[in-house]
């Protein structure tokens, strides 16, 4: 079997060019390191070219800086037939200080998909531990909570008469 990586963690500096006019990241800069981690550890564990298909319940706790250190760790905590769940958190530090704190939490959902780009079945992973399970739970309630949502969106639409999606 070939080797799976369940977790990756991508450190860099927060450079000038990633700040908005109030010299914070851009949120927007902060979705796509998520979603780069997202993909490397998806594809690290399915052997597969991966889509984002949600990022859930995403957090701006602190704003990063320029010159922060950057950390991006991305963590596998549930798999369905061919959807991976991870949790993910944006951690920045000052190197002057030392401080260091979370910045960004959130969960992605990633589908490895085949050569003509449809849903594919991934390697199934079974927690290890209390935490382990503790985080497959926590993937649960959330896929559960957004299973709510779409149906509260879904009637939200068909009593404003709003277009439906596709």
């Amino acid at each position: 079997m070939t080797s799976r990586t369940r977790e990756v963690n991508f450190c860099f500096l927060a450079q000038p060019t990633d700040v908005n006019f109030g010299g914070k990241v851009h949120g927007g800069m902060v979705m796509k390191w998520i979603d780069q981690a997202g993909y490397a550890c998806a594809v690290g564990w399915s052997g597969r070219y991966c889509v984002t298909v949600s990022v859930g319940g995403i957090r701006f706790v602190r704003p990063i800086l320029i010159g922060d250190l950057v950390t991006v760790h991305c963590q596998l905590i549930y798999t369905g037939n061919t959807s991976m769940h991870f949790g993910v958190n944006v951690r920045a530090r000052d190197l002057v200080s030392g401080r260091e704190s979370l910045a960004t939490h959130c969960v992605m959902v990633m589908v490895a998909t085949d050569a003509s780009g449809k849903p594919t079945p991934v390697p199934k992973w079974e927690p290890e531990n209390d935490d382990h399970r503790a985080l497959a739970i926590y993937a649960q309630k959330l896929m559960e909570l957004d299973r709510n949502l779409e149906q509260e969106i879904a009637r939200y639409r068909e009593n404003a008469h709003l277009p439906q999606p596709g």
